[in-house]
């Protein structure tokens, strides 16, 4: 059975001074042109979810522009999920493993950046060494670059991308869509089996719970504390009382639930379900273009804001290739990958680079990026509302799957 972060982090009992001192030895590198030669012919292994081929796609360009401007080989390790990066590398501490790490390079946020930090699983401070992050990153920009799920970033980890959830509707069937926590259950009601989410622990899933909480709490600073600082079972209630009611006249009866944002789409393409969810604000002009869904199809997100936050990238303590996976975290902070990325029918991934310090070439690269048929426009996707700190999302999880889980 495979072991929760949680219970990696119990049985891990590791305070050497290897482990502390190791998150200084980027600092050791003078210049960046010798991280650039030390980077030279290296294989950095980055782990990552492999779930979109879109967002594969994409990696393997990059693997390509690595490859051929800086001789780095990039081996995309795809993953269902983040924490199983995670509990490799505290495996790997356990077993004593300082050095040739299997992992050079995750792509993670929330939890799984809090546990490798306070578990000296980082090799870092890095981020402010990189070339194009101290040109094009302003740290005051937005909280999530800094604070990552509530966790201070502290140059631990280079930031990637943003997201933030949408909802999917098909304009044909479902001219109105509910534009709330309260008005999505009023209309599965009046709509039996046409409403679901995706299971947790799925992130987006888990995401679904976090963002009902949000609606449904009266004091949602209090969602900001670790969860073991407050009230979890006053604080949930509501959110319990409102699955139990929307279980009743969701899709299946609530008995299954989606694996994810692909199969909600599906889903939605086959008319089984009037709304998807989906953390890539171009998943639907994606799929139109792909043909996986109705061009009537557009996105949205609720009245009072949808839940968005930074995802970055990170490199293990244990790492051989820390130079190759530093030239991998600036490549994918230069413009020419984040207009790539940017683009709908390619991610359309949320750029984490500051508008006002790019070039005038630059800055007409970025307005030349063409929206997409159903993808929101920055005015658009409105409020963003912050992810509860990071310690919240094992315990909606668990109490989650203590409830419902089959």
């Amino acid at each position: 059975m495979k072991r929760s972060i949680k219970e990696s982090l119990v049985s891990l009992s590791i305070i050497t001074t290897l482990a502390l001192t190791s998150q200084f030895t980027l600092a050791d590198t003078p210049t960046w042109q010798d991280t650039l030669n030390q980077a030279k012919g290296q294989t950095v292994y980055f782990n990552a979810w492999g779930g979109a081929d879109n967002i594969n796609d994409y990696i393997q360009w990059a693997a390509d522009r690595l490859e051929e401007d800086y001789d780095v080989t990039l081996k995309h390790v795809k993953l269902t999920d983040a924490s199983d990066a995670v509990n490799r590398v505290l495996a790997e501490k356990t077993a004593g493993k300082n050095t040739n790490g299997s992992i050079d390079l995750i792509w993670l946020n929330g939890e799984n950046f809090r546990a490798m930090k306070d578990n000296a699983l980082l090799s870092g401070p890095f981020s402010q060494r990189l070339p194009n992050y101290r040109q094009y990153v302003d740290e005051n920009a937005r909280q999530s670059l800094t604070q990552d799920f509530g966790t201070p970033v502290d140059g631990m980890e280079s930031p990637w991308g943003m997201a933030q959830v949408i909802f999917m509707h098909d304009t044909q069937t479902l001219p109105t869509p509910p534009k709330s926590i309260a008005e999505l259950l009023t209309y599965a009601q009046a709509n039996p089996g046409r409403i679901t989410y995706p299971e947790p622990p799925q992130f987006l899933g888990s995401t679904f719970l976090k963002q009902a909480l949000y609606e449904l709490t009266e004091d949602t600073d209090l969602l900001s504390q670790p969860v073991d600082q407050v009230n979890f079972t006053t604080i949930t209630a509501p959110l319990w009382e409102y699955l139990d009611t929307l279980h009743s006249v969701a899709w299946r009866n609530g008995q299954t639930f989606p694996s994810g944002s692909e199969e909600m789409i599906r889903l939605l393409d086959d008319q089984e379900i009037d709304v998807a969810l989906s953390f890539d604000v171009s998943a639907a002009s994606v799929q139109i273009d792909k043909g996986n869904l109705a061009d009537s199809v557009r996105s949205y997100v609720f009245t009072q804001g949808t839940i968005g936050n930074t995802h970055f990238l990170a490199i293990p303590y244990n790492s051989s290739v820390k130079a190759g996976a530093q030239v991998v975290a600036n490549f994918m902070l230069s413009p020419e990958a984040q207009i790539r990325k940017q683009h709908p029918t390619v991610w359309g991934d949320l750029s984490v680079l500051s508008y006002n310090r790019l070039s005038e070439a630059e800055k007409e690269q970025f307005n030349d990026i063409p929206r997409g048929i159903a993808t929101l426009s920055i005015e658009e996707l409105g409020q963003t509302l912050p992810e509860p700190h990071s310690s919240w999302v094992s315990a909606l999880e668990k109490e989650w799957r203590r409830r419902y889980a089959q």
